[in-house]
């Protein structure tokens, strides 16, 4: 039932224009009630965007299943990877709404939201991952608009092209740049914690093993 609404709805979008189908005209079509419609769809935004509610629960699930053992940057770089899977199951959907995005000002605005949605998770696992840490929320608000940016560039790139070429490559090469600049992070440090100081002492040559570790107790403050 889900799927013919899709159908339906796609099909009329095409024939008349997003702005003069109505819920009425998709469920004539679809050989079915309204009722049925809004079991699926809270609305005609939502028919566009069919599978983002799931693919925003699998990414969730995902990243709640992370371990400690899991790099928190090359993590939400995975995620993303959910996202650009949902598109390439599709291709020749995935292009007809894009295209039809496009040319549709709500639509484009509801696409922002469904994004957001996303970032949001993203942003939510690193601020975790980072607590404790100086910077730990900035840093993983920088990191997760990263990663949307880095990966709805490639996404944007295989659609245009009509859904041509390795789209796993392209958004592997975009998600690369985000790894490069931020991966390798430090495991989180726990709340109420800190890095062990660093002092770096310069003593003279041949000085005395006892003047050397006086300077370092006086380089950390001790007595």
């Amino acid at each position: 039932m889900r799927d013919a609404l899709v159908t339906a709805a796609f099909q009329l979008f095409l024939e008349r224009g997003y702005e003069q189908t109505t819920v009425d005209d998709i469920v004539a079509l679809a050989g079915v009630g309204r009722r049925s419609f809004f079991r699926y769809f809270p609305s005609k935004e939502d028919v566009v965007f069919p599978d983002h509610e799931r693919c925003l629960a699998d990414m969730t699930a995902f990243l709640a299943a992370s371990g400690e053992e899991h790099e928190p940057v090359r993590r939400v770089c995975d995620a993303a990877r959910l996202v650009l899977r949902m598109y390439a199951e599709n291709p020749s959907f995935s292009v007809q709404r894009y295209r039809l995005t496009k040319k549709v000002p709500g639509l484009r605005a509801y696409e922002l939201s469904v994004v957001w949605r996303y970032e949001r998770a993203l942003a939510e696992y690193l601020r975790g991952r980072f607590a404790g840490r100086p910077d730990g929320d900035l840093r993983a608000d920088v990191i997760a608009a990263a990663v949307v940016a880095a990966h709805n560039n490639a996404l944007r790139s295989w659609l245009r092209s009509d859904g041509q070429g390795d789209a796993s490559a392209t958004v592997d090469h975009a998600l690369g740049y985000v790894q490069s600049a931020f991966g390798g992070s430090q495991p989180a440090v726990p709340a109420g914690e800190r890095p062990e100081d660093v002092v770096v002492v310069v003593s003279r040559r041949g000085a005395p093993l006892w003047r050397v570790v006086q300077e370092i107790e006086t380089a950390l403050g001790r007595d």
